[in-house]
């Protein structure tokens, strides 16, 4: 293999530095592993114009219009409840002086570390008419039947949406928080020279400058949205992921639900285009330089008493009192809650959880550098089609995985048999090695954009005097930049596994025959009204979701002081 010789001016990208390095052979790789983790795509789109029969004509008469419109009202109610949460209470935290405040900084990221399906059991547990709360209504005022009140269903759209935004508008709090902390101080005091108040600052200032951080959360809330299977079918919503499941195991009907897959793509797309152009053609400058801390506003104490109660509603919502209540069943008969299942089932999540971590790691990391050294369009594309999986839900990965591997299966067994007069039968489908790949498709993006920050962050001089003395590229990628980009990858792992620890769809589907993890486990559990069972899991889930939250934590607590310092 010969080398390719690259000369550039001195003061270009480090990796373009006079140094043999096959530069195909980067590309290569990079463009290799992109095609692989696009193919589940590229699969549910080959099937649009696929021949099913009667029945897309059945779904499209029967089922298809509530799909859409479950699916359509899902998104509305969630992106306003997170936007509004979230800006809301970032606002506060950021440019409110209140007691607490320090203290909400990072108690508003709690309600990330429980996934919406277990806040959908535990409420309907708390709220059903054999629940705490009615219980204790009906003592109150003396009430026999359901027929003596009203009492809302939470097992309905309006529940979904608001498990939904409790556990996902701290996407939208993280970064809009971010944007307020960096806005220009001499815009905002100029506001409040003109008798401009906190509300009217944050309405006509801070929030329009905000705006593209905000619309960046808020897309990443809509596609967990539209990842969501649990919750709307333990509620009874039918949704494209619902139909998904239910068309591929109720009717068996493969590219029927590749189809309704590719509905579930275009609601994907249309997020990622509405987001574009509402931006227009709008730019979002600073006018000046200066970023130190802003004189916060001082509330009055009708102010102090709504900002508390504004930051701690969502956190106790969405952390404290489902929280508590999963450990409150779980301590009641620890036997039950932590039997020998819990720990197999704990085993296989911990395993499939640090295999993907690790694999997605050390991929991202040849990609990430493939970009460092040869920064071309194509290494670019690349990078970018491999980090679209995230915004990919997790159904249609797993059946853009199951389709074309179900057909290898058959055939290698159809050709045995022929051949040999032996059936093969499944070597591929429901494997942990198709499991783990549809992991890596949905969370390759979590720990590229991390592994790529931080090699940003190396100097290009410290890659010149590595080849100075002698070293290529690869001995200078693990002798210079692995050790100090060691805690980035810490985080880039860490990330990766939590998601996989609480990832449900995808795993219902590709998992293999009687491998189930924790969060099946719930799920199955939690289905059959034996929540007291599930209890163990989920509080397992919800305490390994705390890691990242930590880390997210730890992060703001820097970030405060460095403004409070600059």
């Amino acid at each position: 293999m010969a080398n390719t010789r690259l000369s550039t001016p001195l003061n270009s990208s480090p990796s373009r530095a006079s140094v043999s390095v096959p530069a195909y052979f980067w590309t290569l790789i990079v463009g290799a592993i992109a095609l692989l983790l696009a193919s589940p795509v590229l699969v549910i789109l080959s099937t649009v114009f696929a021949n099913t029969g009667a029945v897309w004509q059945h779904l499209t008469e029967t089922v298809l219009v509530t799909y859409i419109a479950n699916s359509f009202w899902l998104m509305l109610g969630v992106g306003i409840g997170v936007t509004v949460i979230g800006t809301g209470t970032a606002w506060l935290v950021t440019m409110c002086r209140f007691p607490g405040r320090w203290l909400f900084e990072w108690a508003l990221l709690l309600p990330l570390a429980a996934p919406a399906y277990i806040l959908a059991y535990v409420y309907t547990e708390l709220l059903a008419f054999y629940g705490p709360v009615q219980t204790e209504l009906r003592n109150i005022f003396g009430w026999k039947s359901v027929t003596d009140y009203w009492f809302p269903n939470v097992r309905s759209l309006w529940g979904a949406i608001l498990m939904l935004t409790l556990v996902l508008y701290p996407y939208v709090y993280l970064l809009a928080r971010s944007a307020f902390l960096s806005q220009s101080v001499a815009v905002l005091e100029a506001s409040r020279s003109l008798g401009c108040g906190p509300w009217r600052s944050f309405l006509t200032i801070a929030l329009p400058l905000a705006r593209p951080a905000v619309m960046a959360g808020l897309a990443l809330a809509l596609m967990e949205t539209l990842n969501d299977f649990a919750t709307v079918q333990f509620f009874s919503v039918d949704t494209f992921t619902t139909g998904i499941y239910r068309t591929w195991f109720g009717m068996d009907e493969r590219l029927a639900a590749s189809q309704l897959a590719v509905c579930l793509l275009l609601f994907v797309f249309w997020l990622v285009l509405l987001e574009r152009w509402s931006r227009g053609r709008a730019k979002y400058y600073q006018t000046v330089s200066s970023h130190q801390q802003l004189r916060g506003y001082r509330l009055n104490w009708l102010g102090k008493i709504l900002a508390i109660l504004a930051c701690l509603l969502p956190v106790n919502l969405g952390f404290l009192i489902p929280g508590g209540i999963l450990l409150k069943m779980a301590l009641e008969d620890p036997s039950r809650s932590f039997d020998s299942r819990f720990w197999e089932f704990g085993t296989n999540s911990l395993t499939l959880a640090l295999l993907t971590a690790a694999l997605a790691v050390v991929i991202a990391i040849l990609m990430a550098y493939g970009l460092r050294l040869f920064p071309n369009p194509g290494t670019q594309l690349a990078t970018q089609i491999a980090a679209m999986g995230y915004a990919i839900p997790g159904s249609v990965i797993a059946v853009g995985i199951l389709v074309p591997v179900g057909s290898l299966d058959n055939a290698i067994d159809a050709w045995m048999k022929t051949t040999f007069n032996v059936s093969t039968g499944l070597l591929l489908s429901g494997t942990i090695a198709a499991l783990v790949f549809a992991y890596l498709v949905r969370f390759l993006a979590v720990s590229l954009s991390t592994v790529e920050a931080s090699l940003t962050k190396i100097k290009p001089s410290l890659d010149d005097a590595a080849r100075s003395l002698g070293h290529g590229p690869l001995s200078t990628l693990w002798r210079v930049h692995v050790p100090l980009i060691a805690g980035g990858l810490f985080t880039a792992a860490t990330l990766v596994f939590v998601d996989v620890m609480k990832e449900l769809p995808a795993t219902l589907i590709v998992r293999p025959f009687n491998f189930d993890t924790l969060a099946v486990r719930v799920y199955n559990l939690a289905s059959d009204e034996r929540l007291g069972e599930a209890s163990g899991a989920a509080l397992a889930i919800v305490l390994v979701g705390l890691v990242p939250v930590i880390l997210l934590s730890l992060g703001i607590a820097r970030s405060r002081c460095t403004v409070s310092h600059g």
